[in-house]
Parts: structure tokens; sequence; C-alpha cells
């Protein structure tokens, strides 16, 4: 692209973050499977004079541990380029960086211009069209938790709890404690810095139950530019805490004892033409769409629960009484069920998906969750009645393990449709072997209990 138009395009942020300053690098990013920024880092003069770039499709081939799933590509490993274009509504800043550099996301094409449908953004686009398609536009707000721990550099070590700054180690119990966030104040501090500078908005900061334990809530909008915040957070939250020797951790459940890390997921759908939202009536009342958009999660969730809860590790979290639900049982103002109604006015009414876990892509989750919520709407499809009391005490009702959630993934027809077949085929070929790499590693718990004693 022209300079000229490479100027214009930035947006506000992005520009005050460059002001009286000489950009010397832009990083062109895309997001993988796991929510990974992959691309490449080019020089500010190069980027203005390119329109795309190349990037192999084989990124959306590799497990976390960067094997390769033989049974993913279909026409077999040829490990085909992409065309990568920019969204300039996404560039900026990186703060953290030693020089000036800007992050810009790109959506990934086929060489006849078509969308890559395995690209996780171009998933979460799929999804959102079919809304509008209806004349919908939904609304979602992410809630993200992660600890701050102390720096672990030996997979055979337990994780622990980062030091505060009162030299003592961040306590556990302490939910919503200011004094807790306050010690943790100077990380805070430069997450608030690299999102001012970055032109995002945080709705607020609390702590949480687990030891080290945080929670960011962003402002609600549109649902590709909330994932891009996520994408985006996810990196610049390490970055923060990297700066203040310790890492932050999105690992579902990285700390035994402790409650698990959480992406809920609130939902609403506005009507494009009167801007008024579907599940609220005239004189406030809940309307059949809300209750069809909380029947269509209950039905459909289990089936991209896979997507909610990638890894082996996620389905630790799905503990009784552990700050974490274990059905889709429905509720008003009620913690404890996997589907929450928050309270609210009318117009804000929401549906909070409690499931989704701070280890799953952005994109993918809320595509899977907004997917749920559509079906259940063109299915007009009722929900069981709501649930009164400690959901805890129900019967679970979500798959335990990552092998089971695939084969409910693997089986729904019409969600495969939604997301897009050759998408869910690559991801479940990939999630297997991730699974296999998985139970090929002997746990201390199998040392210590069954070497000697079976």
């Amino acid at each position: 692209m022209a300079t000229t138009d490479w100027t214009n395009a930035l947006p506000e942020a992005a520009r005050a973050y460059l002001e009286g300053k000489r950009l010397d690098e832009v990083e062109c990013v895309i997001s993988d499977f796991p929510g990974i920024a992959r691309g490449k880092a080019v020089p500010a003069a190069k980027f203005a004079r390119q329109s795309t770039f190349h990037l192999p499709e084989s990124i959306f081939f590799q497990t976390i541990t960067g094997d390769w799933s033989d049974d993913a590509a279909e026409e077999g490993f040829v490990e085909r380029d992409m065309i990568l274009k920019p969204d300039m509504e996404t560039a900026t800043a990186a703060p953290w960086t030693a020089d000036w550099t800007l992050q810009v996301i790109h959506d990934a094409y086929d060489r006849t211009g078509e969308p890559i449908s395995l690209a996780p953004r171009n998933v979460l686009k799929r999804v959102v069209a079919l809304y509008r398609a209806e004349g919908w536009e939904p609304v979602i707000a992410p809630e993200m938790e992660f600890y701050l721990v102390a720096r672990n550099i030996d997979p055979a070590k337990q994780i622990e709890p980062m030091m505060g700054r009162s030299g003592r180690p961040a306590a556990a119990r302490q939910a919503y404690s200011l004094t807790a966030v306050d010690e943790f104040g100077p990380v805070i501090d430069d997450i608030y810095d690299f999102a001012e500078a970055q032109g995002f908005e945080i709705d607020g900061i609390t702590q949480e139950g687990g030891a080290g334990q945080l929670e960011i809530n962003l402002r609600h909008g549109d649902p590709v530019k909330l994932a891009d915040e996520v994408f985006y957070f996810k990196r610049l939250i390490r970055e923060a805490a990297l700066r203040h020797d310790c890492f932050a951790t999105f690992m579902a459940k990285p700390i035994g004892d402790e409650p698990g890390s959480a992406m809920h997921i609130h939902h609403s759908i506005v009507d494009a033409q009167t801007g008024h939202n579907i599940f609220a009536g005239p004189q406030g009342g809940d309307t059949d769409a809300f209750f069809h958009f909380i029947g269509g999660l209950q039905h459909h969730l289990p089936s991209v629960i896979a997507l909610l809860a990638p890894y082996v590790n996620s389905y630790r979290r799905y503990v009784r009484d552990h700050a974490a639900p274990i059905n889709l049982e429905w509720g008003r103002d009620n913690r404890t069920t996997g589907i929450r109604i928050p309270l609210s006015g009318p117009e804000s009414r929401r549906v909070e998906n409690r499931l989704a876990g701070m280890d799953a892509n952005p994109y993918l989750a809320i595509a899977a969750s907004l997917a749920a919520g559509y079906l259940g709407l063109v299915e007009e499809r009722r929900p069981e009645p709501q649930f009164r009391g400690d959901a805890y005490d129900s019967d679970e009702g979500i798959p335990r393990d990552l092998a089971a959630a695939l084969d409910l993934l693997q089986g729904a027809d019409a969600m495969k449709e939604l997301l897009g077949p050759e998408f869910v085929h690559v991801y479940s070929a990939i999630k297997r072997a991730e699974h296999a790499e998985f139970l090929g590693v002997i746990s201390p718990w199998e040392r210590e209990h069954l070497l000697l004693n079976v």
C-alpha cells in the first residue's frame, strides 16, 4: 500500500502512539489454533510498499508441542501458501518493544480470494455472518481470568504463586480484595499502560479466588473486535508480567488445589433495524428469542466443548464447588450454573456462558458459543426449566475429557456445517494427536502410586 494510505488508515490510538516518532517495524500477525501470534516482522518501509504477504497453511496443522498430524491434511501435506491481507482497523502498538513497533492482524485467503476456512478469525466471521443474514447483530463481552505466578522453567516443578510487593507469596481465597490487587500493583500498572497505548478500554480488574489470580473485564462490542482484543491482551499481559520477574499463565488449571481460569462470554443480540436487544420485549419481559438462545446453548454447547476446553488440562477446571460449571443448567444471578443470566435492565439483558476456559482460542470459543445460540434461535429450541438452588448438587452434564468432547464435535452435523467441515476435520485431528501425545507421558502420580504397588 502507498505510504499515504498506510498513514491515513491507522486507528487513532496507533497514530497517538507514533506521534513525533519514527515507526521502525510492523509485526504482521495471524492467530493459529492455540491462539499463538504467528507471522512476520517487517521493516515499516517494506510494509508500506506491499499489500499482502505469504505464510504457509501448515501453521494450522501443528500441535501445541510443534508436532504434526498426518490425519489432518486429507490431500497430503503440501504446505500451500496463504495470502495474508492486513486489517488496518487492528493496527496497534507493541509498547513493550525496544523500538517503535506496530502489530497488525491479517486475514487469510487462498489464491482465488476465498477466505481460508481453517483460520480462526475466519471461522468467527463465518458465524457472525449467519447472524447478520437474519438481521441480527451479536454483541459479546469477555471476562479474562489468569494467574500471575513465580517464574517456572522446570516442567517437573509445581507452579507457585508469585511474590507480591510485600515480599510474601500471593494468597488464595481473597476474591475482590483490593489489598490483594495492590500486591500486584507494578504489573497491573504496566497492563493499564500497555492497554492505553494499544487503545483498549479495560472495564475493571479484580482479584479472583486463586492465589495470584486476576480477572480483567472488557467492554461489550462486536465479536470479532473483542476476539482481537483478547488475542492481543494475552500477549500484552505476558509481556507486563515478564517485566516484573513473573509469568502470566492462561492455563485452565495451573495449580491443582486452586480455582481454574475461565473466559466467561456474555452475549446479547441487537435487531439491526431497530437497535433493540431482542432478548427483551416492549414491556421489558423475556422474549422467545431469549429462551431459544438459552435452549441452543443447552443443547449444542456439548458438541463444541472441544473448542471451549481445548486441552487435557482444560477438563481439570470442571470441578464441583470450585468456581466452574459441571453442567448446562441455567439460572438467574446464579454462578453455580453453566449458563447464567446476570442482573441487568431490559436493554442490557444478556446470557453468560461460563464454560469457556481462558486457554481457549478467543476466536474459536466465541464462534462456538455464538453458533450454539444461533442454532437455538433458528430451531426455536426451548430450554430446560430454570434451575433454582446450587447447580453443583445437580448431575454432571458436560464431557469430562478431550476425547469424549471430540467425539461429540465430529458427530454434530449441524454444528460442523456452521463452523466449516474442513475446519472441524483438521481441528479434531490436531486435538486427537495432542491427546495421544499426552497419553504417552507418564505422570508423577503414576510413578508414586503404581510403581511399587500394583
